[in-house]
């Protein structure tokens, strides 16, 4: 279960985004989706389901629950 904060981290870094943007796109500020990243906050649901669409992918992967896109 730990594989998802590298994991947020490698989607946004693939998509050449900051973490800025990423928080815009998510209505917060940056110190706090940074905080999702590190591991220090766990994500809320909705939040999770919003950066699946976002990155396009599962929210299984984010998760690691599998490795599969």
């Amino acid at each position: 279960m730990d594989n998802f904060y590298p994991r947020l981290k490698d989607l946004r870094e693939d998509h050449d985004l900051s973490q800025q943007q990423v928080a815009d796109y998510l209505g917060m500020k940056q110190p706090q989706y940074s905080r999702y990243e590190r591991g220090l906050r766990d994500i809320p649901t909705d939040i999770l389901i919003k950066l699946a669409k976002f990155y396009k992918t599962t929210t299984d992967y984010i998760l690691g629950l599998t490795n599969k896109k």
